[in-house]
């Protein structure tokens, strides 16, 4: 797919630069590089700037959040890599307590909220990266699903998985090891197939239960062991719709940090329109035409609303719509 690297978090080009995860000298130099920044994360939130929250609020190592903030930050630097030369590191502040703010919002499906820290100037904002994806760069996403991802493993992998003993971050922070059996465990993706899934000029939708009204999205699912993306494909839609699927063809991939997977984007060519969904799976699924699905994207669909634009999802309609996904 020749637009494949153009989806919302693909490859900007950045330079991670891990051969230097284990070079606790050439860290340090990084660390102590007057331009060195870092980008900070609170409760799987980016710090952006800017009236338009269009970009990322990315403060020198030196900052007092930084040296020492909550949780001892200065000791759980990740180091994210080179941009444009310049390194970049991130940091969870998530034991900040915002004072008098409201956080009923906070981690819901639609979080519109933002925090602003009493430590940073008022233009400085904790935002939620889905409502923001799409206004960022190319090399501003891929930092911030990078720091998300990491630090959202690191938050749910403190334990050695084969000796129950608490680990420490190493590598970085792109590894954790055990100080009681050696034990060294690394930051998991986990992959899953979505697809676009074709009956001639339709495409199959599905929506999930307590999803926004109107709200459907491609079929997707998690990749089981053992299995290939082809096989997934056709059990995952099997299983949900009941529909079966022959030829498959992989598309584009996105990552997606939330928390932490790789979607394989696959285009598969549906056998039957006959639907028979899985209420334990899916709320609902459907056939919609390209004429409706044109609709959709415009806003003028008097049920459907289109996929959350910046998930892959809603860039791979786009290219169907527009015939391109050759």
């Amino acid at each position: 797919m020749k637009n494949a690297e153009f989806v919302t978090f693909g490859g900007s080009g950045l330079d991670r630069a891990a051969h230097i995860r284990g070079d606790d000298d050439a860290l340090a130099g990084l660390v102590a590089d007057p331009n060195a920044k870092c980008l900070l994360i609170w409760r799987g939130k980016p710090l952006v700037e800017g009236e338009a929250s269009d970009r990322l609020g990315l403060i020198p190592v030196t900052h007092a959040l930084v040296e020492n903030g909550p949780g001892g930050v200065a000791d759980g630097l990740i180091f994210l890599g080179l941009s444009d030369g310049v390194p970049v590191f991130a940091a969870d502040i998530s034991n900040w307590e915002p004072d008098g703010q409201d956080l009923s919002e906070v981690g819901g499906f639609v979080d519109g909220s933002e925090q602003q820290h009493p430590d940073l100037p008022d233009r400085f904002v904790f935002a939620e990266l889905r409502r923001i994806m799409t206004w960022l760069s190319p090399r501003d996403a891929e930092l911030a699903a990078t720091a998300k991802a990491v630090i959202g493993w690191h938050e749910t992998h403190k334990f050695c998985a084969r000796c129950g003993a608490a680990s420490a971050m190493t590598q970085a922070g792109w590894q954790r090891s055990c100080p009681t059996c050696s034990g060294q465990h690394f930051p998991r993706t986990d992959p899953v197939v979505i697809m676009l899934i074709t009956h001639g000029d339709s495409v199959l939708m599905g929506r999930s239960p307590g999803w926004p009204e109107g709200m459907y999205s491609l079929l997707a699912g998690f990749v089981d062991p053992g299995e290939t993306l082809e096989a997934a494909v056709r059990r995952e839609v099997f299983e949900e719709a009941g529909v079966p699927v022959g030829a498959v063809t992989y598309l584009s991939s996105q990552p997606w940090p939330f928390p932490a997977s790789l979607m394989f984007g696959c285009a598969g060519q549906a056998l039957s329109r006959d639907i028979s969904i899985d209420p334990v799976e899916i709320e609902d699924a459907m056939w919609v035409s390209k004429s409706e699905m044109m609709q959709a994207f415009a806003g003028e669909h008097p049920v459907l609303k289109p996929a959350r634009k910046g998930a892959i999802a809603h860039f791979l309609l786009q290219n169907w719509l527009a015939d391109t996904l050759d």
